[in-house]
Formats: structure tokens, C-alpha cells, sequence
């Protein structure tokens, strides 16, 4: 039989996660036919609440249930990491425990990548009913902008709800870096990608985690993973500032000699300095962003530090009966 696995980082889901149990079970129930098992890998990214423990239930229930928990929140992204490294299956599949993923999506991505030949098969949505106006409106730029800036191919809408071969996987495996995007690196080691489309779905129950300033500097982490774009853009503005600067001189001279050197101006002036001054404090923060990534990448932490799972404690209990 093939093996299925299906990874869901978790953060504070208590609300969801039972429900989200039983709807993936359904779906697992009809792979069957198909003579196709299922492994759920929850990942508990530091929750404060019930999520590990009802992970556990489930475990003593249910042995396809595995669970890992960190000892601290390290992020979504290190989540998903986890999640495959954790991973034993044929193919792999990412979902949200919110059921913002529609588990009824399962079969028809499975189909495209076990029959059609496709390596992974992912989603996006087309809507964003339920969102707030601001947060849809400057993601929809941040999409338009990233596909400029980067060589990388970003899919307005893309959910990290993908199905992937094993090949696909232990590709994204081997990247190891510490300031990790999804989406981005799943484009980046290439692959052949069905997109399948689907209308917005509102939470199951809870509340997102993600606020608007999370969500901001998740994309400042795109920008600078996937694209030098704004370094260039720092050393154009220094080039043009030297050039406007140069054609002030001349301009500066040309009047001395020929009108003499009246005082004034003196508002404009510092208009000017204040201009500049905050033109280079920008590109130094750009600058900088890149800096600490690579600060970061230089101290090889590891990306995420797991204080239980299923097999240590299989692994006490074992150790305990001899």
C-alpha cells in the first residue's frame, strides 16, 4: 500500500482540532479503494492551550496519529519543516487545522499527482471574502510586487495546502536555511505543479494567528529570501542622488559667477538634508535586513527544538518495562 502522510502545524487549535480530526478521516476512509493508508502528523508549534493534549488522545485511539511538540512557538514555517522531516509517506501532504484547507480537495490532488504525472499539487484561492479590505488589498500587491522583483514564480492566493511526491520533499529538505518561505521555496526547487482554485473558506472555529504586522513581516522575509532587488534599488538611488547632486554644483557655480552668492534659501536647504538623510537610513535598513539574514544563517541555530513526540515517549515507556 501507498502511504499517505498529512502534516498539520498547529498553534493554539483547540477549537478545531477534533473537528478537523474527523473530516480528515472521512476523507482518508474513501483512499481505501484506492489501497492507500494514512499517517496525521500534528505538529504543536508551542501552543498554550489543549492542542497537544487532544493530539495525545487521539494518538491512544488512532496509531496513524503522530505528534511533535516544540518547546517554544518557532513559527509556522518550522512547523512545516518539522512536519516532513517527521514525514514517512509516498506522498505528503501540508494543511491548516483550521479546515480553511477543504480536506474534500484530497482526492482530486492525490489523482493529479499519483495518475497525471505531477509532482505536487497545490492551491490557491480566488477569493478572499471574509478577509478584511486592507489586509486583501495589500496582499494582492505584495503579490504584484514579489513577481517583479524575484526570478522566483509567485501564484497570487497560493496556500501552503500542497500534496507532494517524496522526490519533492527530500528536495525541500536539503534546504536547510533558518529564515525559511514557504511559498517561495516550494517554487524554487521546481518541480510540475497542478493548480487547483477554490473560493475562500472561513475558519471552522477560533481565531487566526496571523495579525496584520505578522503577515507584514512574513513578506519582508519573502522579499529578502527571493530577491537582491532592493539592494540594487538602494545603490539606483544613491547613484541618482550623486547625479542630482553634481548637476546642483554646476548649477550653484553658474549662479556665483554670474549673479553673486545672495544668502537664502536656507528652508529648502534643509528640506533637502532632510531628504537625503532619510533616503540613506532606508537603504542602510535595507541593507541591514539582509545583513541579519545572513547573521542569522551564520549562527546555524537549529530551526526548531522538539521537547516531546510520540516515539520519545514510546520510546520512555519501553525503556521503563525493562
Amino acid at each position: 500500500m501507498k502511504l499517505l502522510s498529512v502534516v498539520v502545524p498547529c498553534f493554539n487549535e483547540q477549537e478545531v482540532l477534533t473537528l478537523f480530526y474527523n473530516e480528515i478521516c472521512k476523507e482518508a476512509a474513501r483512499f481505501t479503494a484506492l489501497a492507500v493508508d494514512f499517517e496525521f502528523i500534528f505538529v504543536d508549534d508551542g501552543s498554550q492551550d489543549l492542542t497537544l493534549q487532544l493530539a495525545k488522545d487521539l494518538r491512544k485511539s488512532d496509531s496513524r496519529v503522530k505528534y511533535v511538540s516544540f518547546s517554544r512557538n518557532f513559527g509556522k514555517e518550522a512547523a512545516i519543516f518539522a512536519g516532513l522531516e517527521k514525514s514517512s509517506g509516498d506522498y505528503v501532504v501540508i494543511m491548516d487545522a483550521d479546515l480553511q484547507d477543504p480536506p474534500s480537495f484530497l482526492m482530486e490532488m492525490y489523482k493529479a499527482v499519483a495518475e497525471e504525472g505531477y509532482d505536487s499539487a497545490a492551491t490557491r484561492r480566488t477569493t478572499r471574502d471574509g478577509e478584511p479590505v486592507i489586509r486583501s488589498f495589500f496582499a494582492r500587491q505584495y503579490y504584484r510586487l514579489i513577481r517583479v522583483i524575484s526570478k522566483t514564480e509567485f501564484v497570487d492566493g497560493a496556500r501552503d495546502y500542497r500534496l507532494m511526491t517524496r522526490q519533492m520533499v527530500d528536495a525541500i529538505l536539503e534546504m536547510r536555511e533558518y529564515n525559511r518561505f514557504t511559498k517561495g521555496i516550494n517554487e524554487w526547487v521546481g518541480f510540475k505543479t497542478r493548480w487547483l482554485k477554490y473560493e475562500n473558506v472561513q475558519r471552522a472555529a477560533g481565531d487566526t494567528k496571523w495579525s496584520f504586522w505578522g503577515l507584514f513581516l512574513y513578506s519582508l522575509e519573502g522579499i529578502t529570501a527571493f530577491s537582491t532587488v532592493p539592494l540594487a534599488l538602494s545603490a539606483l538611488f544613491g547613484t541618482l542622488l550623486c547625479l542630482i547632486a553634481f548637476f546642483f554644483i554646476c548649477f550653484i557655480i553658474v549662479r556665483t559667477l554670474l549673479f553673486g552668492d545672495p544668502v537664502g534659501g536656507w528652508l529648502s536647504l534643509a528640506v533637502i538634508i532632510l531628504f537625503i538623510g532619510g533616503l540613506q537610513l532606508f537603504c542602510i535598513g535595507i541593507l541591514g535586513q539582509y545583513l541579519a539574514k545572513t547573521y542569522l544563517e551564520a549562527k546555524r541555530r537549529p530551526i526548531y527544538i522538539v521537547k516531546t513526540s510520540e516515539s520519545e515517549e514510546k520510546n520512555q515507556r519501553f525503556k521503563s518495562e525493562l
